[in-house]
């Protein structure tokens, strides 16, 4: 049955830029729609910050666009985060997401790379993986050259983002590398089954709905098709040992709390140390809030501190 929620105030701002948007009936609406509902809770870069939109290789060679945060006075060979976006596989952008990406560099202390892997349904599964796996190879091998310590990145993703940040993690491990100090995922949508109890429960709050999951999905993988490939649907992976140390962030009121939850749990029995935190009162999207709301912000510095750790600043 579904749920009642307690929504803290501190979501009013999201909840209100969505309220403010026009239908949208296509996926170009939806994509405008994404971008005007991510400005109206954005902040400019601040001050000490060097920002560059530039390419990474795919693993085809095929160019994929990031944006690379940097903040001035780093060292020379500084860690990395390697941050990829929301937007159900089928909107969204380092912009879109940008004062993510900022934070995260400038928290963490270190170089963020932000992703803007290909989108759905022009590009199923598996070429947003492959976009970020890509960049995170490339990185790797030429972290000398981009003034990034290779022995130190990280992954971390938010929604679909940390499905792919999830993904790639899992592929580093089974390719035998690049070795990665940590997995930052952020409300996570791990699985194409969406029997799980959050689903029922958190059918339809403010933010993300169980009905526009199930949409995303079929836009990511094909409508109808049922995945278990663990670099589309990682919650499905037979094997989670020998990852690494993970940060799980969910939120209370989100379909998603559960994909979460159980991945958290899967990771501990397969030894693999994780921190989880669930942000009570909040909905899908919370961070976009992490520069008025406490709550947004402590689970914020949670992930960075877990991140500053693993890069043993």
């Amino acid at each position: 049955m579904p749920g009642r929620y307690d929504i803290h105030p501190e979501m009013d701002p999201i909840i209100k830029a969505s309220a403010a948007l026009p239908p949208a009936n296509t996926v170009a609406e939806m994509r405008k729609n994404w971008e005007v509902y991510a400005a109206a809770n954005m902040t400019q870069w601040p001050d000490g910050l060097e920002v560059q939109d530039t390419t990474m290789p795919s693993v085809d060679g095929t160019p994929v666009g990031v944006r690379v945060y940097r903040p001035k006075g780093l060292a020379a060979c500084a860690p990395c985060v390697i941050y990829i976006h929301g937007g159900g596989f089928m909107k969204g952008s380092p912009q879109s997401s940008d004062t993510t990406g900022w934070g995260l560099a400038m928290d963490c202390r270190a170089v963020c790379v932000s992703v803007d892997y290909r989108l759905a349904p022009e590009h199923k599964h598996p070429t947003a993986f492959e976009d970020c796996y890509g960049v995170l190879c490339h990185i790797a091998q030429n972290g000398a050259a981009l003034g990034i310590d290779a022995g130190r990145i990280a992954v971390a993703g938010d929604s679909a983002g940390g499905n792919l940040a999830a993904a790639i993690a899992l592929a580093a491990r089974d390719m035998g590398g690049p070795g990665l100090r940590g997995q930052a995922l952020i409300y996570p949508c791990l699985t194409d089954d969406l029997s799980a109890p959050s689903f029922a429960y958190n059918v339809a709050p403010p933010g993300l709905t169980t009905q526009s999951m199930g949409n995303y999905w079929g836009w990511y993988l094909g409508e109808g098709v049922v995945s278990d490939d663990p670099y589309a649907t990682p919650l499905k992976a037979q094997n989670l040992a020998n990852l690494p140390p993970a940060i799980i962030l969910t939120a209370e009121y989100d379909p998603l709390y559960c994909d979460g939850v159980e991945y958290a749990a899967r990771l501990r029995a397969a030894s693999v140390p994780v921190t989880y935190h669930c942000a009570a009162r909040l909905i899908h999207g919370f961070l976009r809030c992490r520069l008025t709301g406490q709550r947004s912000a402590a689970a914020f510095a949670a992930m960075t501190g877990f991140l500053r750790e693993r890069f043993a600043i």
